[in-house]
């Protein structure tokens, strides 16, 4: 006998979640609740210390306007500065400053530096599993790349200064608790609906008249009812 294509209309659709709706409720809160307990107990949380920089020259007349070329020149200079930041002299100053018990491979991975688009302001962000770490590196480290930049890139005319000073930060950025616990409710509730689909595809036992006239496509000849407990 030839095998049949399995189609399936809506029906089919609601009656196997409704079948298998235990499995999936299962499968979907163990996903929460594994989620939730990474989150809250086992992921340490990670903070982010945050300072700002400004690339440009001291104005030495309050009439005195920067033209387009200026702008452009301390824009493409964003790139230079970029990675003068995580440069060796840099992280080696910055590591003595701040007394930290850390190589200058460790300190460099924990920096990112970039340029906001359109501007001549350079963020440089420090990321850490201590608060108190994070603010101590980023301070030590936008004071040291000020003074040292100027050894390493001596350009004429161009000035680095601080607009925002970093602070201790008060909330971790990852982990995202929340975000987690949805995103795993998601997973786990589409993985187990699909679970119960594939489990439904490899079950070809017949359990009714209706699976006869479907799979089969014979006619049902008889119904033989359940039998009620016999009582003595």
């Amino acid at each position: 006998m030839e095998e049949q294509e399995m189609t399936l209309d809506l029906k089919d659709f609601f009656y196997i979640i409704i079948k298998r709706k235990k499995m999936i409720c299962l499968i979907t809160i163990a996903a929460v609740i594994v989620s939730a307990l990474l989150s809250f107990f086992v992921i340490k949380p990670t903070y982010q210390a945050n300072t700002s920089i400004i690339v440009g020259r001291p104005q030495q007349d309050k009439n005195e306007k920067l033209d387009n070329n200026d702008v452009t020149m301390y824009q493409n200079l964003m790139k230079t500065y970029i990675e003068i930041v995580k440069s060796k002299p840099i992280l080696k100053a910055t590591i003595e400053k701040a007394d930290l018990n850390l190589t200058e491979d460790q300190l460099g991975k924990m920096i990112n530096a970039s340029s906001q688009q359109g501007t001549q302001i350079m963020d440089i962000s420090i990321t850490d599993k201590n608060a108190e770490e994070a603010y101590k590196i980023a301070d030590s480290l936008t004071d040291t790349f000020i003074d040292k930049s100027k050894e390493i890139f001596p350009t004429s005319g161009v000035q680095l200064s601080v607009m925002n000073k970093a602070d201790v930060p008060k909330a971790p950025i990852k982990p995202k608790k929340v975000l987690n616990i949805a995103i795993a409710f998601v997973l786990g509730l589409f993985v187990s609906i699909g679970l119960a689909f594939v489990l439904e595809y490899m079950d070809n036992t017949i359990k009714s008249e209706n699976d006869v006239n479907k799979y089969l496509e014979l006619p049902v000849i008889g119904i033989i009812p359940d039998q009620p407990d016999m009582q003595e």
